[in-house]
């Protein structure tokens, strides 16, 4: 069963998500939030495997909220879904950095939002890295005033190589042709460089690759 808590500050946007995904006879609803700070109380109260996190809710917004679900330890198998009304507010980018695995926006259809909460459920990120290297281009000036390139001292040159590869939008299949490996040596690849980095998921990858300076704005 997948444990779902929904956050929006609009109680009719939580009742459509509630009656959509309580439909489904793997998902429950573990409880409902209007405010960033109830968000992260409920969170730790239910454990819940996905938040469904809008960003702009009163006292602590979804951008609060995010951070401080992913820097509690207790919460390390919660996954957050941004829904927002525009698909490249900056906000959502800024919630990405801060650890969110993927954003959907509101008037998606509802297969889509079922799809959605299955995925990250499964432990997949939700956008492929290239929409989500676009994401953090768009607000770059804003992000980190400078590379943290300390953190690929850890990674082997082949690591390094397929890093760049996984932010370019790569699946290991096309990694793997890529590098001349099979499928199951790029995906152990992908396994050893998140731990590595401590990456929640391949959109986390994306983001460290943009803060390390593996990849630049604009690059192709």
């Amino acid at each position: 069963m997948i444990r779902v808590l929904l956050a929006d500050d609009q109680l009719l946007v939580r009742a459509g998500f509630r009656a959509l995904l309580e439909a489904e006879p793997d998902v429950e609803i573990v409880g409902e939030a209007g405010t960033g700070r109830d968000t992260v109380d409920l969170a730790r109260a239910t454990r819940p495997d996905v938040v469904l996190m809008d960003i702009r809710m009163p006292d602590g917004d979804g951008l609060w909220a995010t951070g401080e679900i992913v820097a509690d330890p207790a919460l390390s198998g919660t996954r957050i879904v941004i829904v927002t009304t525009f698909e490249l507010d900056e906000y959502v980018a800024q919630a990405i950095v801060a650890g969110a695995s993927g954003f959907l926006v509101k008037d998606t259809e509802p297969v889509e939002l079922i799809r959605a909460v299955r995925v990250v459920a499964d432990g997949d990120a939700l956008l492929s890295p290239g929409v989500t290297r676009r994401l953090l281009e768009r607000v770059s000036g804003g992000l980190r005033p400078a590379p943290d390139t300390a953190r690929l001292e850890q990674l082997t040159e082949r690591e390094r190589e397929v890093l760049e590869l996984v932010a370019h939008g790569l699946t290991n299949t096309e990694i793997g042709e890529r590098l001349f490996l099979s499928p199951l040596t790029a995906k152990t690849h992908v396994s050893r460089i998140m731990t590595k980095l401590d990456a929640r998921d391949r959109v986390h990858l994306v983001v460290l690759a943009y803060e390390t300076g593996l990849v630049q704005p604009g690059w192709q």
